[in-house]
């Protein structure tokens, strides 16, 4: 009897270890039709190779600039004794920034001013003496015409005639030297009027005023301090309206701004991080040398910016928009994929197998890519389901919508795979049941 319960438990074990449907059950029914070594037929989401018109886009990341930075130094030493503004204030070109104490310029000015009234004066006694001179050296000559014609008369004798000559020509003498005080009178004014010119100059620089508008930055000297004149920096400001953005491109891409730069206005878009459109502007300049280390060219683009939404120093996604394409063939970016050869995407054929087709892509146009080269408008591409694909499988198309908490395999798949060969209800579900 014992020998007897122990074959029957030993056959009910067999029987439960026996695989359900073993002959065609779910996955395994089609395991003799389907890809190749029984990996059936994949199920893939699509597209089709699309012409449109896009626009030529270059998007690369830049960098905002101050359309002009000025680092304000004092022009002339001394205490400074007031700042006219609060840091990072914003100030109009003429404004006043600061004052540097003027007392001792003041002082000088006066003593300049009073030099150049003495200057004057010796100048005007230069003139009269001058006049006196010359009307000396009339009386003079002629009284040695008198003195000539009476010697030839023989009333006076030569000596006193002589006399009389040697007194003319000292005269003369006279009137040259006075002539030449009067220019050195007026060289003397003219060299004390520089120096008042000069210390008005200097007393203009006590009070610094803004040379640009713009935003002001940290101050760097504090009110009570000596200042020195050229040396000591006071504060920074920036101009933000306009602002430049600076950024590079690949050199492949500057024949299309050179066709373009000059004859029209290249629009350019300053993006935030997150995609958002900031702020729109021209490129105004583009670099003489393409950067042998990077290969790229240095552009830079001009934008107004009275809401302040771009700041100095702030990194941003520049968009350059080169013009459009009519028939540019694009596909799904997520189609697109890159292995060690570079992009390629996965090409369905008549046939349902794939094609690993290598591809150059240009530019991105929303959620697509525009292809280069590598693929012509109609052809099908896959764009998901690539990672389990390899060239010359076949591939089964799911409509992308749910069924029963799943993504759908196709109706004769069911859940052995989808696809008529894969293993599905109708052809391998008969032997997927449990006999009876």
């Amino acid at each position: 009897m014992a020998l007897l319960v122990s074959l029957t438990l030993f056959t009910a074990g067999c029987n439960k270890g026996e695989p359900e449907g073993a002959p065609g059950a779910g996955k395994g029914g089609g395991e003799k039709k389907g890809g190749k070594q029984g990996g059936g037929e994949v199920p893939v989401l699509v597209a089709k190779a699309a012409t449109k018109e896009v626009a030529l886009e270059l998007e690369v990341i830049g960098n905002v600039e101050a359309s002009s930075t000025v680092m304000i130094k004092p022009q002339v030493s001394g205490e400074l004794i007031k700042a006219f503004f609060k840091e990072g204030d914003f100030v109009k070109a003429g404004a006043p920034l600061f004052e540097i104490d003027k007392r001792a310029l003041e002082a000088q000015l006066a003593q300049a001013q009073a030099n150049l009234m003495r200057a004057e004066a010796l100048s005007r006694q230069a003139q009269a003496n001058v006049a006196r001179s010359r009307a000396q050296l009339q009386y003079s000559r002629d009284q040695a015409a008198r003195y000539s014609q009476l010697t030839k008369e023989g009333i006076f004798s030569k000596e006193q005639n002589q006399q009389a000559e040697s007194t003319a020509r000292a005269q003369q003498e006279g009137v040259a030297a006075d002539m030449a005080a009067i220019e050195s009178s007026k060289a003397d004014i003219a060299a004390q009027r520089a120096i008042v010119d000069n210390l008005k100059v200097q007393m203009g620089y006590t009070t610094i005023k803004s040379p640009i508008t713009g935003r002001t930055g940290t101050l760097l000297i504090k009110v009570g301090n000596i200042v020195s004149a050229n040396s000591t920096d006071l504060v920074q400001i920036n101009q933000i309206d306009p602002l430049f953005v600076s950024y590079a491109i690949p050199e492949s891409k500057l024949s299309l701004v050179e066709s373009r730069f000059g004859k029209s206005k290249i629009p350019v878009y300053a993006l935030s991080q997150e995609g958002a459109e900031s702020a729109v502007g021209v490129l105004s300049f583009y670099d003489n040398t393409v950067d042998a280390s990077t290969g790229t060219i240095r552009l830079r683009a001009t934008f107004p910016n009275p809401g302040r939404k771009l700041w100095p120093g702030q990194f941003v996604r520049v968009r350059t928009r080169l013009g459009t394409d009519p028939n540019a063939v694009v596909v799904p970016n997520q189609s697109v994929q890159t292995g060690p050869d570079g992009q390629f995407v996965f090409v369905v054929k008549e046939d349902r197998r794939v094609e690993m087709r290598t591809v150059t892509t240009a530019t991105r146009s929303g959620q697509d890519l525009v292809i280069a080269s590598g693929l012509a408008a109609g052809e099908t591409v896959i764009t998901e389901g690539q990672m389990r694909l390899a060239p010359g499988m076949r591939v089964v198309v799911r409509d992308g919508r749910p069924r029963d908490g799943k993504k759908g395999g196709g109706k004769k798949g069911g859940e052995g795979g989808g696809g008529e060969k894969g293993g599905g209800a109708e052809k391998g579900g008969e032997s997927g049941r449990p006999k009876s």
